[in-house]
């Protein structure tokens, strides 16, 4: 396992570590691969269940990484993952109120969120991607929009502002 420290200095990067580790199968999944490159079949295999999903979540909050495997025939490369941190450090403040929503963000499943998260979309696509020009339009904090953003697949977060996120990124997770 890498010996490297996941540093948190924005409160809503808690959302995917929450979702991460608030889930059996995704706890198991990092934990698979913190002692292995293993591809998504070789996952699957071991597992037993789909982990599309879980990897997805830990791909959305940084916690692995990914390099092509070279078969050793002419077949297809397929992609393998591994863990990139065996540590977290938080480095922030912020009202309970808003841990409050960050935590219930994390845990909450996704068809609680889907307006906002349709709201938020809507805005981004007429030009409106500034995380304070979204909480003016949205009437709500900025922790809450980026717990959203780090919560949804939707939406990728680049410093203060959030972009909605390619489509075929998460179909095959090749990104």
């Amino acid at each position: 396992m890498p010996k490297r420290t996941r540093i948190v200095n924005d409160p809503a990067d808690l959302v995917p570590l929450i979702q991460a580790f608030g889930s059996d199968i995704h706890k198991k999944v990092f934990n698979e691969l913190s002692s292995n490159w293993m591809t998504k079949a070789e996952l699957e295999k071991v597992m037993g269940v789909d982990v599309d999903e879980s990897l997805k979540i830990l791909q959305k909050g940084g916690l692995i990484q990914s390099r092509w495997r070279m078969p050793d025939n002419l077949e297809t490369p397929d992609k393998e993952y591994h863990t990139s941190y065996s540590k977290v450090r938080a480095n922030f403040q912020c009202d309970l109120d808003e841990l409050g929503d960050l935590i219930r963000i994390a845990s909450s499943d996704e068809e609680d969120f889907l307006e906002i998260v349709f709201k938020i979309e809507e805005e981004i696509r007429i030009g409106n991607t500034s995380t304070v020009g979204l909480c003016r339009a949205l009437n709500q904090d900025a922790s809450f929009i980026r717990g959203i953003a780090k919560r949804s697949h939707k939406f990728t977060v680049q410093g203060q502002k959030l972009l909605l996120t390619e489509e075929k990124q998460w179909k095959d997770l090749s990104i």
